[in-house]
């Protein structure tokens, strides 16, 4: 058995606020327990900021407890006001299927991992016990049971009807309701008694522990976890280009692991604590070498590396690693354009028409000089007989060199440097700009 689950959570300041702590420690001690977090299908993949009550529920498993992933099949078809200022997109039927089914996969797949031979994984949706709920029964069976003072008295209520549209609607007012309900059926069907979420999330947890009271007087528990945010306040897994996706197809493994090495020192210390597993005793070593020496970033190399192998697996890790070393002048060997597009994204592109490397090709020369990499074709040809031109990131050492079709090799670009860190791409496409 590994580090008990509380204990742990507090090596990893991973706990906000909690019901009665000796209380929960009892319960916990009296065998392996359900703990329970909910995940809203907005897309079809979770994101970083899913990470959180994902890792959370992989340490309840590692603990040798039973994790419970709930997905909001019949939630997520209002949206939860908690965190928000304004009212969510309602998705359609379909697009909340195809969403449930895909951070089911997720879920899976991060978690039965971590599962002992005889820890059961539960992932289920509150769409299959929601959806046979009628409007009148619900109101009278549940709805009978929750003060509308009490769910007023809400933070995540309170701010927004603070506002001056008082934006919110009676839809997103009956969230807590539905969430509170899914604690007391869940403890119903498998005895699950504690859930665990955000620290936006308390309203809801305590609302579920009052209505498991007045409709079972049975004690639930609750802890959440602070919020993953940077150290400037802004919600973690954001950037300019949009979310930070678990799923490969919508942010690679390269771009997921440069998330991470891209961190503030302060954030990939935090990180590492709260979202990786990597042992307390080896993140104290390492704040300890980031104080000495935070030029050689080894907080954001090991936290990348980490969660890249956690959710990408080995071979995700590999590609990520392999794209890195590219970008910092490694021989460009089997990468296809999407990748090539990812690593060098941030490189200027010049677009030539395709048959000018057909046959005889183009002067690596004119290349240089037309993408802008060297100002004239005679500077082009000094930088190649001192030795600091490359195509593809291998050296080219004549100045009549020609690229043709062959150095494509199945692609649309190339990639040209000067020196060790002055990038340009050229793209050769059917009707290009000349």
């Amino acid at each position: 058995m590994t580090r008990l689950l509380l204990e742990e959570l507090d090596a990893r300041g991973l706990i906000h606020q909690s019901t009665d702590r000796g209380s929960l420690a009892a319960w916990l001690a009296g065998g392996s327990r359900k703990v329970y977090a909910g995940f809203d299908p907005t897309a079809d993949s979770l994101h970083v900021g899913s990470l959180l009550p994902l890792m959370l529920l992989r340490r309840v498993a590692i603990a040798g407890h039973e994790p419970v992933a709930v997905v909001g099949g019949a939630t997520g078809m209002i949206g939860d006001p908690s965190g928000r200022s304004e009212e969510r997109n309602l998705l359609s039927p379909e697009q909340l299927a195809a969403n449930v089914a895909g951070i089911e996969r997720q879920i899976r797949g991060l978690l039965e991992p971590a599962a002992g031979p005889k820890t059961r994984v539960h992932v289920v949706n509150n769409g299959d016990w929601m959806r046979s709920v009628g409007y009148l029964e619900f109101l009278r069976d549940v709805g009978k049971h929750v003060p509308l003072s009490q769910m007023l008295a809400k933070d995540s209520v309170k701010s927004r009807l603070e506002r001056p549209d008082g934006g919110l609607s009676y839809t997103e007012f009956s969230y807590m309701l539905l969430q509170a309900w899914d604690f007391v059926h869940l403890s119903d069907a498998v005895d699950c008694r504690i859930q665990l979420g955000g620290s936006d999330q308390w309203g809801n947890i305590t609302a579920g522990i009052e209505l498991g009271r007045r409709l079972r007087g049975r004690e639930l528990h609750g802890i959440t976890c602070p919020l993953l945010t940077k150290s400037d306040g802004t919600k973690m897994g954001k950037t300019a280009e949009g979310a930070i996706w678990l799923d490969p197809a919508r942010t690679s493994p390269y771009r997921f692991y440069q998330y991470w090495i891209n961190l503030d020192d302060d954030d990939a210390g935090r990180c590492l604590r709260r979202i990786s597993e990597v042992p307390v005793e080896e993140i104290e070593s390492l704040d300890r070498a980031r104080a000495e020496s935070p030029a050689a970033r080894d907080s954001q190399k090991r936290l990348a590396e980490d969660l890249t192998r956690l959710v990408h697996g080995e071979s995700g890790l590999a590609a990520a690693r392999q794209a890195t070393a590219v970008f910092f002048g490694a021989e460009i060997a089997d990468l296809d354009d999407r990748q090539m597009a990812e690593i060098f994204a941030d490189v200027p592109s010049s677009e030539f028409p395709r048959d000018m490397v057909e046959r005889d090709g183009v002067a690596v020369v004119e290349l240089f000089e037309r993408t802008g990499l060297s100002a004239t074709r005679s500077a082009a040809r000094r930088t190649i007989e001192q030795g600091g031109g490359y195509v593809n990131n291998r050296r080219v050492t004549d100045v009549n060199h020609r690229i043709t079709a062959a150095d494509l090799a199945g692609r649309t670009s190339i990639v040209l440097r000067s020196g060790k860190k002055s990038y340009a791409i050229a793209r050769f496409r059917e009707g290009g700009a000349g």
